[in-house]
């Protein structure tokens, strides 16, 4: 039986780490990434740089007329799989490099599983997201997150790729082995390839969703009633970060374990609250 370290930070209390966890260890956040690209393209578009109805055509090398939208990609409603075709197993994203997302978009119009609107949860969507948004304001998609999203709202420790040292890897079966990461800081990045100590993901969700530095929360983020959240799975981590109206907020991340008890004690600690 693996262990499973977790780490809890709340508005209500002082942060909870376990098992060997850590808050200033750089731990992999998944989609939870969509949130900042969906911010990235709500500060760009405050920049006058881009347009949310702007066709994917605009900025990438894709078929005229397919109909699709930044704003469809930043909501799902592109219509284009969940993900990539071609994957491995292993390490799935590890070959998906810009090359390879290029030759997709140059087919988009027959990658699309649906029509534009329709909607069906995307991570290859939010990889054309992130280069649309990086060719459209002529730097990578890091240096565009820290300029118009992280730095903004005072955020530091979040990148796509930690000092191997700093990283906090899940543990294996054996005493003192560490599993190793999935490969996420090629063409997917935007989709789910940053990592972050728990205490920046903390520190966004105050500044994104509680302060609202930025402005209101932008599309990346679920909304449901008075809460705003997002959650995030790699094969060995998951996060969920949320707040409500009212100012409460929570982020749990553990390693090991199952996402969907990483999201219900993430929902719990709010409604306790």
């Amino acid at each position: 039986m693996r262990r499973i370290p977790a780490c809890v930070l709340t508005d209500a209390a002082p942060p909870r780490v376990s098992g060997g966890h850590a808050l200033d260890r750089f731990v992999q956040i998944g989609s939870l990434t969509k949130a900042l690209t969906g911010t990235l393209l709500a500060r760009l578009a405050q920049a006058g740089v881009v347009e949310p109805g702007d066709p994917v055509e605009r900025w990438l090398p894709a078929p005229s007329g397919t109909g699709i939208t930044l704003l469809h990609l930043a909501r799902h409603t592109s219509g284009l799989p969940r993900l990539p075709p071609g994957l491995g197993r292993r390490d799935p994203y590890a070959t998906f490099g810009h090359a390879e997302l290029e030759r997709l978009v140059r087919g988009l119009d027959t990658v699309a599983v649906r029509p534009p609107g329709d909607e069906e949860y995307s991570n290859l969507g939010y990889a054309v997201l992130g280069a649309a948004l990086a060719a459209a304001g002529g730097a990578s998609y890091e240096e565009l997150l820290e300029a118009h999203v992280l730095r903004p709202a005072g955020v530091t420790e979040v990148t796509a790729r930690p000092a191997p040292a700093r990283r906090l890897t899940a543990p294996g079966l054996l005493p003192g082995t560490r599993r190793g990461p999935w490969t996420m800081d090629g063409a997917i990045l935007p989709a789910g390839g940053l990592w972050a100590t728990p205490r920046a993901v903390a520190a966004l969700v105050v500044a994104l969703l509680v302060e609202r530095r930025l402005g209101e929360p932008a599309v990346g983020w679920q909304a449901a009633g008075p809460l705003y959240w997002h959650n995030g799975a790699t094969r060995d981590a998951s996060v969920f970060a949320g707040a409500t109206a009212d100012g409460r907020w929570a982020v749990v991340h553990r390693l090991n374990g199952r996402a969907e008890d990483t999201d219900r004690a993430g929902i719990a600690l709010l409604r306790r609250a």
